[in-house]
């Protein structure tokens, strides 16, 4: 397991976030930042920001656990909350109205994927033998940024997006040969899954990905519980589809490696599904 839950944000988002705003300019930067995000990129770039001392303002789905943007106000953040569609759009407008601020994407900016694939450089560093990634999909910035690296220096190893059930649209849309709208169901699951892959995301993952091992929620659940019982670890839904889809087999065997992309889930959620057999 490659534990991106031991950041100081609790994920993996604080790479392409602190990439991002370190080759943006002053002159844009003081205008404040703007993000839309679940929560953890939305962490990533509140942290970057307070350091940075300037404003950061997230706009996040109003499904998002208050865990995540209780965190984000910590450090600053502002957040708005917005039915699921107004928040999509966030994405696809790269603006929110009334907030004149840089944007910084989740994950569909090729310095956000350079920011997440140095951890495939520390993946080859720690087990250059892997034969093995499986990764979370969201929007597929985390993917796609470690794929690129593997593909260029480790082209024999196999990598798999992971995907939910409740929300898994990268699988519809590889299945398809071409992007495709599924019907999307909220869920514990909150840091990946959405109705639809971005064009040019899905040539990306095409290229790049051997697949999509979607997994159910009681797959993913059973997940959290594991880490919780042998290895004392807690994760949230999103990195447990990596270990589930890992675990299943259906990666293949040897060295596999499943990215644990976030811990940052409610204790009150996550003690509920652990006590579930």
């Amino acid at each position: 397991m490659k534990l991106e839950s031991l950041q100081p944000i609790g994920s993996f988002k604080i790479r392409g976030a602190a990439n991002v705003m370190a080759l943006t300019s002053r002159e844009q930067l003081d205008r404040g930042v703007l993000t839309a995000s679940a929560g953890n990129m939305a962490q990533g770039v509140a942290f970057c920001a307070r350091r940075l001392g300037i404003k950061a303002t997230i706009i996040a789905p109003d499904t998002a656990p208050l865990t995540k943007t209780a965190a984000v106000e910590r450090m600053g953040g502002r957040v708005i909350k917005v039915p699921f569609a107004e928040w999509w759009q966030t994405f696809e407008k790269r603006s929110y109205p009334g907030i004149d601020a840089t944007f910084i994407h989740a994950f569909d900016d090729p310095h956000v994927m350079a920011g997440n694939a140095t951890i495939a450089l520390e993946l080859l560093e720690d087990l250059p033998d892997l034969d093995t990634v499986v990764i979370p999909w969201g929007g597929g910035g985390l993917s796609c940024g470690i794929a690129a690296v593997l593909r260029a220096l480790a082209p024999r190893v196999r990598i798999y997006a992971a995907e939910i059930e409740t929300a898994a649209p990268l699988a519809a849309s590889l299945a398809a040969g071409e992007p495709r709208s599924v019907e999307y169901r909220p869920s514990f699951v909150d840091g990946i899954g959405s109705k639809m892959v971005f064009p040019n995301m899905f040539e990306h993952a095409r290229k790049l990905l051997d697949g999509s091992l979607v997994v159910t929620l009681h797959e993913a659940a059973q997940a959290m519980k594991l880490l919780a019982e042998r290895n004392r670890i807690i994760v949230e839904g999103a990195a447990a589809c990596a270990v589930a889809a890992a675990r299943s087999g259906r990666a293949g065997f040897g060295k596999v490696v499943a990215i644990v992309s976030g811990g940052n889930i409610d204790l009150d959620r996550f003690t509920q599904l652990v006590a579930e057999p």
